[in-house]
């Protein structure tokens, strides 16, 4: 039956071309499934003979599939293809791989019929003489040609008749975050359909995902004729879209029909996948594991710094047509995004330099933006192309501003450089004009170049940009470059942070990565990595330090695995790092020594970079061939696994390290319902009391804002009582506001998820990350899910508690505990329903109110009866108590007390209702008035 469909649609098809959609529907649904009837057919069917032979040209490739894990940003992919020669002599087969120009490769195997070959990192030699280069067979690597941020991957291979080849390549790459979102891409373009096409990506990221997209195949004329509908952003179809908190799991999965709806030629596009991580409540997230750190830096909710930018834009004759139409349109645009704090100014080159506004950077006002719009819609492509001369006007134009102006301390100064071609005119020799644009820049601003087209001289930019602390991009010429020009520039066009130096003490760590930072600019983010002097500890200092930033960060992480994709972050940085200093120096010596340190380190972690090579080894005998399976890196001990999201319940959260270390403070506190505890050491008693609030009271704590300008107000929260009790409802406090005037003003809010410093610069923290911010007068110590301690001006100091319930019951909540621990700091005058005691002693009376009264000695205490009825001696008020037992520090401890009832009459000055503060920022401090800090 299948013989006879394949006679009919082979006879049907003779007389034109056969419909595309049908042979693919026919190849996936029949010919998959059995390699003999081709040749079957090829007997019986003379007349599509020619039609065989041509698909027998080529192997055909059978399963193309790839498969990554995204750990915190670090990226293992591993490609996976099988082709098959059903042909009667042995064929050529091509395995072509585009991959990321900034992944390295780091292992690579194949096997051909019988035999399996596997690739072995290997440091470069000498370069041979001819006749030893005709001797050996050039190794699979790839190829030298850039295109727009890729390298391709190559390796060619004979199969024997009715065999097949399987080839696994693997490839690591650390994914920068842009436009505020991180981009991880795989290329698939098998060059042919597919009879099994599976993509599968699974990303972990501890911090939490959000904003994951996968948008339309991206395609170009360089890369496929695949076609986006305009205004479609729906994923590929069969793409599948499943994550929790922190993990993804996408995949793309296209038959056979739905490739050729897609490409014809096999030449589908780019697969992307975007995210970015939750950063809401952290200005950091530092991770260690097994020795090593990785610090991603990424601040949010910073106003932009005023920058100084001049644009220098080539109006050679070379930018005719397309390329300057399109950098004029991008200019129109950027121009229009300048903010009114900025100033800017325009030059124009060819064999003469142009520049619009003469020795002055003008601000940005409407008249000045519409003048400037005329002027670029003016240029006129003519001459030759002085690289050297417009980027040393450029440079003298800045510095002088910059000398001559009073201007913003905090402003940023850059150039955007763009051209498409070689220096023709004036200075042409690339290291002058190299070492010209150094000395004219001096280390004052920063250098940002952009290529169009395949004429330009890309290394001269690259390491322009390098060596003046920018950055570069390469367009190509029949690309949509406006867009691109303004995506690069949406990248540069904010900064937040300037002069960013991230600290570790010296004693604790060892080869650290770049560490100080020209400019942070918003959607993007700083990352920092190193080795731990004491590889079993699980704790970090860190010192950030920026043109407006006072604050320093200690993050508390650890894990376990046997992948460590730390280790590999780290020497992955390193040798980026190591590459870009050789392509900036100038000193042989130092340049062969940097090759070196490059070389040792790839080779001991196995990347093939410049200094590399993959040379391929046939196993032994008993050698096993390539396995499909991925192996992912482990992910014990730092979240969640890595498995399938469909018809399971979302895996557990992330593990954390138990606090080992309880906190030294006193009993005086107010915590559950609360339940306040103050603690007289020199009587050695305690007292207690309730209050029996409302939800939304906000209760003054402590109130010593005229002296020590310190003020702690809480909010209840409320939840039904619990069955057969004697309240009408229960009440906790969910929020803890601490306020400070001295010497500088600031607060904070701490709720059981999340705490607010602001300090002038607001901070959000997350109470579920251990860490610790310090400013002027100000410490908070976060220990994760646990306690925050609360230091001011080293003299004072709260803890407050966090309870977290797993599974509340209808009257639990999430709360605070507030617990003081030092009140050394706080004046004679402090007050609240805390603060009033912590200056006074309180006596103990033995007998009942009704009779003589006794005062009790220390040594008397606990020889009273637990349920006689005694009497408290406060500011001259005698106050009846009975004797409790109060747990507290989450119900590790047991506190005997003495117990004051009717929401502390007479114990506290005044009535509960004294207490209640207006809004969490009221610092009154005497009844019946009310101040804000």
């Amino acid at each position: 039956m299948i013989l006879w469909l394949w006679l009919c649609w082979g006879f049907s098809t003779s007389a034109g071309q056969p419909d595309s959609e049908l042979m693919a529907r026919y190849l996936e649904e029949e010919l998959m499934a059995d390699y003999s009837i081709m040749e079957q057919v090829a007997r019986r069917v003379p007349r599509q003979a020619k039609f065989l032979q041509r698909l027998e040209t080529r192997p055909r490739m059978s399963e193309f599939s790839v498969k990554s894990t995204i750990i915190s940003r670090y990226a293992f992919t591993t490609v996976s293809c099988t082709m098959v020669n059903s042909g009667s002599e042995a064929r050529e087969a091509v395995f072509e791989m585009q991959i990321p120009a900034a992944a390295f490769i780091s292992n690579f195997t194949m096997s051909i019929g019988n035999k399996t070959y596997y690739g072995e990192v290997t440091g470069k030699e000498k370069k041979h003489s001819s006749d030893d280069k005709a001797k050996h067979k050039k190794p699979p690597s790839p190829t030298d040609g850039r295109e727009n941020g890729y390298e391709t991957f190559k390796a060619s291979v004979f199969i024997p008749r009715k065999m097949q080849a399987r080839f696994l390549l693997h490839y690591e790459e650390l994914l920068q975050r842009r436009l505020g979102k991180y981009e991880y891409t795989v290329s698939v373009r098998p060059q042919q359909l597919v009879g099994r096409l599976r993509v599968e990506v699974n990303i972990l990221e501890n911090s939490g995902i959000v904003s994951l997209e996968v948008p339309p195949l991206r395609n170009s004329k360089h890369k496929g004729n695949g076609k986006v509908e305009a205004g479609d952003v729906s994923p590929p179809p069969s793409t599948v879209v499943g994550h929790t908190k922190t993990l993804a799991k996408v995949t793309f999965n296209p038959s056979v029909v739905e490739q050729t709806r897609i490409a014809r030629n096999g030449i589908l596009g780019d697969f992307i996948i975007r995210y970015d991580v939750n950063r809401e409540l952290s200005v950091g997230d530092v991770q260690i594991l097994n020795g090593y750190f990785v610090h991603y830096f990424a601040p949010t909710d910073l106003p932009p710094l005023p920058k100084n930018v001049v644009f220098v834009l080539d109006s050679s004759a070379s930018m005719v047509g397309t390329k300057l139409k399109q950098t004029k349109e991008a200019l129109f645009t950027i121009l229009q995004d300048l903010r009114p704090e900025d100033h800017f100014n325009i030059i124009g080159f060819s064999n003469r330099i142009k520049v619009w506004q003469q020795d002055r950077l003008v601000a940005v006002t409407p008249n000045n933006i519409r003048d400037a719009k005329k002027y670029i819609h003016n240029m006129s492509p003519t001459g030759g192309t002085n690289i050297n001369g417009a980027l040393q006007t450029g440079a003298k134009l800045l510095n002088d501003y910059i000398a001559q102006n009073d201007i913003d301390a905090r402003s940023v100064s850059l150039i955007i450089f763009l051209t498409d071609g070689r220096p023709t005119v004036g200075e042409t020799q690339s290291s002058k004009i190299l070492s010209n644009t150094k000395d004219a820049i001096r280390d004052k601003f920063c250098l940002f170049t952009i290529g169009i087209g395949n004429d330009v001289d890309h290394k001269l930019l690259e390491r322009m940009a390098l060596e003046n602390c920018g950055m570069t991009r390469h367009f190509q010429e029949d690309e949509d470059a406006a867009s691109h020009l303004k995506g690069f520039y949406d990248e540069i066009g904010t900064p937040l942070l300037s002069d960013i130096r991230v600290d570790y003490p010296e004693d604790n760590v060892e080869q650290v990565t770049q560490n100080f930072f020209p400019n942070y600019f918003n959607g993007s983010e700083i990352i920092i990595a190193g080795k731990l002097i004491n590889h079993t500890s699980d704790s970090l200092h860190v010192e950030v330090t920026a043109s407006n930033s006072k604050k320093y960060i200690l993050r508390l992480e650890d894990g376990k695995g046997d992948t460590n994709y730390i280790e590999r972050a780290w020497s992955y940085l390193t040798i980026k790092e190591l590459l870009n200093s050789r392509l900036k120096s100038d000193d042989d010596q130092e340049k062969d020594y940097l090759m070196q340190k490059a070389k040792s380190m790839a080779l001991n972690y196995n990347f093939v970079t410049p200094f590399t090579v993959l040379k391929m080894r046939e196993a032994g005998l008993h050698s096993e061939p390539p396995q499909e399976e991925f192996i992912s890196p482990s992910t014990d001990g730092i979240g969640e696994k890595l498995q399938s999201l469909q018809g399971h319940k979302a895996p557990p959260g992330i593990r954390r390290q138990e606090d080992k270390h309880r906190i030294k403070i006193s009993r005086t506190s107010a915590d559950g319902d609360p339940h306040f505890v103050i603690d007289f050491p020199s009587s050695k008693f305690s007292v207690c009391f309730n209050i029996d609030g409302e939800p939304g009271d906000i209760l003054r704590l402590v109130s010593d804002h005229k002296e020590s300008g310190v003020t702690v107000n809480g909010q209840l929260i409320g939840a039904p009582a619990p069955p057969n009790g004697h309240k009408k409802h229960r009440t906790y406090f969910s929020t803890i506001t601490i306020l400070s005037n001295k010497p500088e003003r600031s607060y904070l809010e701490i709720t059981p998820k999340r705490i607010i410093l602001d300090d002038g610069e607001r901070l959000l923290l997350s109470c579920d990350r251990s860490a610790v911010v310090r400013s002027s007068s100000l410490e908070v110590s976060i220990s994760a899910n646990s306690n925050v301690t609360v230091t001011i001006q080293d003299t004072i100091s709260f803890v407050i508690l966090i309870h977290h319930y797993k599974k509340p019951a209808p009257y639990q909540r999430d709360h605070l505990g507030f617990y003081i621990s030092n009140s050394k700091g706080l004046s004679s005058d402090s007050h609240g329903l805390l603060g009033q005691f912590l200056n006074h002693e309180v006596k103990l009376l033995q007998e009942s109110l009704n009779t003589s009264h006794q005062q009790v000695g220390q040594n008397q205490t606990e020889a009273l009866k637990p349920n006689s009825t005694n009497t408290l001696k406060v500011k001259g008020r005698l106050v009846p108590v009975v004797w409790k037992q109060r747990r507290i520090y989450n119900g590790q401890q047991e506190v005997d007390c003495w117990f004051a009832k009717n929401n502390a009459d007479k114990l506290i000055d005044g009535s509960y209702k004294d207490y209640l503060a207006s809004h969490p920022f009221d610092t009154g401090t005497s009844f019946g008035t009310i101040n804000s800090l």
